[in-house]
């Protein structure tokens, strides 16, 4: 499985973005999806993750409320819709794809594949 992640940009604070991460293959419905991101200077961390089917979904404390993660099987792609955006938001957000059951959905040394990474910059 390929990830190919975009839609990072600069924004605002109490702004708005929506990432998009596409995958290759035939097999995308397969995997628990989850995203990930690393500031600068710190480590990569949990944000959101998504089973299989679309429910359940987790998130990080730190965004809960404030971000969605969905999925569209047919469409291979996953989103995270990222909204009151504040300056701790600022990191390279990462898509991965796990094979592994739902429960290490949160554990990134569990997933198998990882997209590029893309730059959400919130400025205040």
């Amino acid at each position: 499985v390929q990830l190919q992640a975009f839609g990072g940009g600069l924004v605002q604070a109490g702004g708005s973005l929506r990432l998009s991460c596409a995958a290759s293959g035939h097999t995308f419905e397969r995997y628990t999806m989850g995203w990930f991101r690393r500031a600068p200077e710190k480590d990569r961390v949990f944000v959101a993750g998504i089973s299989e089917s679309g429910r359940p979904t987790k998130y990080a404390d730190s965004v809960e409320g404030r971000f969605t993660i969905s999925r569209d099987n047919s469409k291979n792609t996953v989103y995270l819709q990222m909204d009151s955006l504040t300056t701790e938001d600022t990191a390279v957000y990462y898509c991965a794809a796990t094979s592994k059951p739902y429960r290490w959905v949160v554990h990134p040394n569990k997933y198998d594949y990882w997209g590029q990474g893309t730059q959400v910059t919130v400025s205040s």
